[in-house]
């Protein structure tokens, strides 16, 4: 679905100093421009449209994007992080009324959450068993017996 173009920042009376285009978030954010089209097409950043079409960001796109990086990385979906993005304004803030907490939602929320247990448990074993590799390994080379 074409989106409609807005005005640029420039025709608005703002200077170019309060926004950026996509070459400069990626290098401000560390993730590459096609990633940020991508978030665009996931309905997670909502860039402004200059007259030329170029996309136009404001300052508070890097901590946006930041923010749906550490999400990713936690293992959240696209789709489950689209839905609570509107929410989460700060690191240390949720702004969430009880009735934006749909049942489906809840049901969501709690499935992933049992999703992350499930990661973070096997992260725990896998960083047992490196320690206790490590381990085996030092005492070998200390010349003890290494116990498997």
């Amino acid at each position: 679905m074409p989106s409609m173009l807005k005005p640029s920042h420039q025709c608005e009376g703002k200077s170019p100093e309060e926004s950026m285009k996509i070459g400069q978030l990626s290098q401000r954010t560390g993730v590459p421009t096609r990633m940020l089209r991508y978030y665009e097409e996931q309905d997670l950043l909502h860039p402004d449209r200059a007259v030329n079409g170029y996309r136009d960001y404001p300052e508070s796109a890097v901590y946006r994007v930041q923010q749906i990086r550490g999400l990713l990385d936690s293992g959240l979906t696209t789709e489950i992080i689209r839905r609570i993005l509107p929410f989460l304004t700060r690191p240390d803030e949720i702004h969430l009324h009880p009735e934006c907490l749909t049942p489906e939602l809840a049901e969501l929320l709690r499935a992933e959450a049992g999703r992350i247990q499930q990661r973070i448990d096997c992260l725990s074993r896998n960083r047992d068993a490196i320690h206790a590799y490590l381990a085996a390994v030092r005492s070998a080379a200390d010349g003890g017996v290494s116990s498997a």
